[in-house]
């Protein structure tokens, strides 16, 4: 019997987590997929957004404000990587100035510090490469970038060392009101808990259907993506967007903070909840949106695209009448007592991660009113970085361990140390795009076209299982694959 069951292994769901963890609860997790981050997590821009374009008075604008102010904080109590970079929200007709303007009123009524409006030459001194068309911006100096998959593997590792149970490979079947809470069915197992907290992204709407009579539609919206070669990561500075649309904030440029260019992304509603391939159509978009804002970006730098789905809320919840703001749906279930809906928690999902976790603690202990633990630990410490640590550093631990001086991953200069410690630290990666996330084996030039061999054999060894049961992402995905002929199993 559990305290709190969250479904969803997203960065909501492990900001909740790690809250929680600070609780005398007993607290588990539940994930569909073999790994933390593997929906909307996995695939994003990377932004910690300034605050300044959700409706005042919304959560969107209340938990991004707070969890922008509250990130760099986090990066440093929990090693993820982290950096205030600054945005600017482009403007390319004279006339839209005004909308540059009410942008500007709009997060100063939300508490973002420090907006300006900037003309061509001074957008010109910040950023040199930036489109012809762009007449003026608007420049919020509290913008940021950070790492979506360390973040979140952060909040997860953190809430698993202070004593949350993390389940994977779980997809939720049913969920069933009891006398003492919530029955959540998988193929598995049966969990027993007090409080249901659904975290579930693109799937949330199935989940709150399952005990609620006020019916919620989540509709997937696709975002398509470029990701440039490092050598193209000094075009910008900052994080440039233009004015945002009704389907979003259009196609960004920003850099990453491992260095890379990432332009994207699109915004296409879908009905496919697993739908992340990328179209021709969608990068020709991309790149022909993205040359508006800056010129110059070299089309053959591209290394690799990707699509992410944002869970949009399509329909009011709850049968909300005419007028509904758009927003995030975080709340008790009218009609299903203990159950907290975290849904639509679309851009800037990200950014609020901090504040969302915290908030939905409150109303956690408003339901259960747990004590506070005495010997939470808040800080955690990420996997040691080759590429960036000092001489002296590396020899330190080349000296403790000599697998952090065998390089496996040539373009990133990963070591097998690096990978080694990603498979045994807390909720260790199993797959390879656990070792991927966590190291970065496997996201440079080559796309893992030479490391990645040699991490199939890595994680064999060290889980000990035989090569062909080496996945990619779990179920379906081998490398190594198993055919019958003459009557014996040939690999």
């Amino acid at each position: 019997m559990y305290d709190v069951i969250i479904i969803g292994a997203g960065v909501s769901g492990c900001a909740v987590a790690r809250e929680l963890a600070r609780l005398e609860l007993k607290t588990a997790v539940l994930e569909a997929a073999p790994d933390v981050c593997e929906g909307t997590s996995k695939a994003n821009s990377g932004i910690v957004h300034g605050g300044y374009d959700a409706k005042p008075g919304t959560l969107k604008a209340k938990l991004n404000v707070e969890g922008s102010r509250r990130m760099e904080a986090l990066s440093r109590e929990l090693g993820f990587p982290y950096k205030k970079n600054g945005s600017l929200v482009l403007c390319f007709d004279e006339k839209d100035t005004g909308r540059l303007e009410a942008l500007k009123r709009n997060g100063e009524t939300n508490g973002v510090e420090g907006l300006r409006i900037l003309g061509r030459q001074e957008l010109l001194g910040l950023e040199p490469q930036v489109g012809d068309k762009a007449y003026a911006a608007l420049y919020a100096p509290s913008g940021a970038i950070v790492c979506p998959f360390g973040l979140t593997i952060a909040l997860a590792e953190n809430a698993a060392e202070n004593g949350v149970a993390f389940f994977f490979s779980r997809k939720v079947a049913s969920v069933t009101k009891t006398e003492n809470g919530y029955l959540v069915h998988t193929r598995e197992q049966d969990y027993e808990t007090r409080l249901v907290v659904n975290a579930a992204g693109v799937h949330g709407d199935e989940i709150h259907n399952m005990v609620s009579q006020y019916k919620m539609k989540i509709t997937p919206r696709k975002g398509e993506y470029l990701l440039y070669d490092k050598a193209a990561g000094n075009l910008v500075r900052h994080t440039l967007f233009q004015l945002p649309t009704a389907l979003g904030k259009g196609v960004l440029v920003t850099p990453t903070v491992h260095g890379n260019l990432l332009t994207g992304p699109t915004a296409m509603d879908i009905e496919d909840k697993e739908g992340t391939e990328t179209s021709l159509e969608g990068m020709g978009q991309v790149q022909e949106k993205a040359a508006l804002s800056v010129e110059g970006i070299p089309g053959r730098a591209v290394i690799t695209s990707f699509a992410g789905l944002r869970a949009h809320i399509s329909t009011p919840p709850y049968g909300a009448e005419e007028g509904w703001v758009e927003d995030f749906v975080i709340q008790e279930v009218k009609d299903a007592p203990g159950f907290i809906d975290v849904a639509g928690m679309e851009s800037p999902g990200l950014s609020c991660a901090p504040a969302t976790g915290t908030y939905v603690a409150h109303m956690v202990k408003k339901l259960l009113s747990p004590g506070q633990k005495k010997d939470f630990v808040p800080e955690r410490k990420g996997i040691p970085n080759m590429a960036l640590a000092s001489w002296e550093e590396r020899q330190e631990l080349i000296k403790k361990n000599p697998a952090y001086g065998n390089v496996i991953c040539r373009c990133e200069m990963v070591t097998e140390g690096e990978i080694l410690d990603a498979i045994h630290r807390p909720l260790g990666a199993t797959t390879t795009d656990g070792i991927k996330r966590r190291t970065r084996a496997g996201m440079g030039r080559c796309q893992s076209g030479f490391c990645n061999p040699k991490v199939v054999e890595i994680l064999a060894r060290e889980l000990g299982r035989d090569e062909s049961g080496i996945t990619k992402a779990g179920e379906d995905s081998w490398y190594l694959l198993s055919q019958e002929e003459g009557g014996e199993e040939q690999k």
